[in-house]
């Protein structure tokens, strides 16, 4: 279900013994040069960051409040109904004191978390299209009501307007070059001491890198709890499989091919009840049954050898950073 619901805004599998080099585990997430253009193809159902704006210039002086903030994933539709299995989104809060304005910044599905988690088939192409960039999102004032009916609003620091105009160079450079979305963690079990095989790209994971960033620059954190949301895939040893021109290519393997499209192909928009059903069904010989599944993560297809509980969300602690450097001039 919760696969299914993932991809609501939008034959055989592989079962061969493809064997890789010793790799080390996690697989670092890729970072680009550039952020290519999208295609037209890809159509958000919401606009994505309707009322974005440049990050302002803080003046050296100035104190600014960091507020940690978090609501259920998309509370303007389905209010906290997600909330109570812990599926949260992540955003952070800035108050400037010499200016009293306000400001948010989160990171995002540019085309909704549904394209970024699974694929489209199109007709008359053999590979998967994808739609899955996510980009970081500024913009002025704090929704308040947003935040507190069934989330969170609290302060977690406070740092100068120098430290502020640093963060914001650091938000220009992590938003240029890691640019594609990524809903899963992949590990090896339920254990915290697992081997974690690919690590999720998120909106969290974007609030922890610039509390990581703040941090480093100076900022002290006060003692509090903070949770956050991860989806995770349990799968022994995963198989690299090769990119999309090794796999759908003029000169690529066939069979693998039809795999993976028929893998990703129950995950499509459901226009019926009984489609829906029958797709859940698909999904389940895929991934419980045949213990089969197909991710794609830094533009190459990996195969999962999925195994139980198969599936996880979880709502963990991840305590807010210590720095490397001492603060200058709060």
């Amino acid at each position: 279900l919760v696969f299914l619901l993932l991809a609501a805004t939008w034959g055989p599998c592989f079962s061969g013994t493809l064997r890789f080099p010793q790799r080390k585990w996690p697989v670092p997430y890729r970072r680009f040069d550039y952020r290519p253009k999208t295609d037209p193809y890809c159509q958000a159902r919401y606009t994505f960051c309707p009322t974005g704006s440049a990050i302002p210039v803080m003046k050296e002086e100035d104190v600014i409040e960091v507020y940690r903030l978090q609501a259920p994933v998309w509370e303007f539709k389905y209010g906290d109904l997600l909330g109570h299995l812990k599926i949260m989104h992540d955003a952070v809060g800035f108050k400037s004191s010499l200016t009293g304005k306000n400001f948010t910044m989160e990171w995002y599905e540019l085309f909704q978390l549904g394209n970024c988690t699974f694929p489209h088939l199109r007709p008359g192409m053999d590979a998967p299209f994808w739609c899955n960039q996510g980009a970081a999102c500024f913009y002025e004032g704090i929704d308040d009501a947003h935040w507190k009916e069934n989330g969170t609003l609290v302060l977690v620091t406070t740092i100068s307007g120098t430290m502020f105009n640093e963060m914001a160079k650091w938000v220009k450079y992590d938003n240029e070059t890691g640019i594609y979305y990524e809903t899963w963690t992949v590990q090896a079990s339920p254990d915290k001491q697992s081997t974690v095989w690919f690590d999720s790209y998120e909106c969290s994971k974007f609030i922890l890198r610039t509390y990581q960033k703040l941090a480093d620059l100076g900022a002290v954190f006060k003692k509090i709890q903070t949770n956050y949301t991860s989806i995770i895939l349990f799968s022994g040893e995963p198989v690299y499989l090769g990119n999309e021109t090794s796999i759908f290519g003029p000169q690529g393997n066939k069979t693998l091919a039809a795999a993976v499209r028929d893998f990703y192909y129950p995950f499509k928009p459901h226009r019926t009840v009984r489609e829906f059903f029958v797709d859940l069904l698909k999904i389940f010989d895929h991934v419980i049954l045949n213990h089969q599944f197909y991710l794609f993560y830094n533009l190459e297809y990996w195969f999962l050898p999925m195994k139980f509980p198969y599936l996880k969300i979880i709502y963990e602690e991840v305590p807010l950073p210590i720095g490397s450097k001492t603060s200058f001039g709060v």
